[in-house]
Parts: structure tokens; C-alpha cells; sequence
């Protein structure tokens, strides 16, 4: 399955000081969904744990001004959605996929990756960072340490 777009939603300022917080959950919690439909009437759904939870970190993120996408582990992306998701161009995800850091299959002409792929690789990027951080402190650090004291 491929994603045909890659879509970031974000509450505005009036929307999140307007909308109503989801109290925290708990274990055992019952969480239902009601809809209710143009004609007045409404449908109640219950909803399984997961996907509570998963619409609970949504709304929390949504709350705090972030932007949400939710997408499933087995689609595909394009280079273009790959790079909005690690936060890199489109020319460095095309590298990558060059190099073999990311794999990729061609629909005709097209390149298309895995998400999980694209989330593996995020990971490795997130803990290079992580590590080359850590590492520059301690540079800094040591070089404080080296410096003479008046």
C-alpha cells in the first residue's frame, strides 16, 4: 500500500484552547467513541486499549501545538514524505537509498521505501546524533578542563 500523501495535522491557537483535554487513562479504563451524525442521531463505539491509547498520545500532541501524522508500519512512502518524516532533503534520502542505508523498491520510475525502513533509519540517525552530542560535551568538557584557571 502506498501513501498517497503524507499529511500533518495541527490544531490551531482557538481549537486547542477551545477543545475539551481527555482525562488521563488508566488501566481498565472503558473508552467509547460516539458519533453523531447530521439527522440528530448517534452511534457509540467502544474502543479497544491500544487504540485508546493511541488516540490519547494523538490529542495530547495535538494539545501541546505539534503537528500529527499517522500512517501504518507497512505502507510505503516516497522520497519526498520519507525526508518530511527524518527531517532531511530529498536529495540526502535519495542518497541514502543509493548508498543502501534505506531500502527501496521502484514503482516504474519511482522510488518507494518501506515506513519501517524509514523509522529504522531514524532510529540509527536519532542515536548517530545522540552519540556525536554526548561527544561534543565531553570535548567540551576536556577542554574546559585543560583551560588554565585565573
Amino acid at each position: 500500500m502506498t501513501v498517497n500523501a503524507l499529511q500533518f495535522v495541527e490544531l490551531s491557537d482557538t481549537e486547542r484552547k477551545r477543545g475539551d483535554r481527555l482525562p488521563k487513562l488508566r488501566e481498565g479504563d472503558l473508552v467509547e467513541m460516539r458519533v453523531r451524525g447530521n439527522d440528530g442521531g448517534h452511534t457509540t463505539v467502544p474502543l479497544p486499549a491500544r487504540a485508546a491509547a493511541l488516540i490519547e498520545t494523538m490529542l495530547e500532541q495535538l494539545y501541546r501545538g505539534e503537528r500529527v501524522a499517522l500512517l501504518s508500519e507497512d505502507q510505503e512512502v516516497t522520497p519526498n514524505e520519507a525526508a518530511a518524516i527524518l527531517g532531511i532533503s530529498r536529495p540526502l534520502v535519495v542518497h541514502r537509498m543509493a548508498i543502501g542505508d534505506l531500502p527501496f523498491r521502484y514503482v516504474g520510475k519511482h522510488r518507494r521505501a518501506n515506513l519501517k525502513d524509514v523509522l529504522a533509519l531514524k532510529g540509527r540517525i536519532d542515536d548517530q546524533n545522540a552519540a556525536l552530542k554526548a561527544l561534543v560535551e565531553d570535548a567540551e568538557a576536556l577542554t574546559n578542563e585543560l583551560r588554565p584557571h585565573p
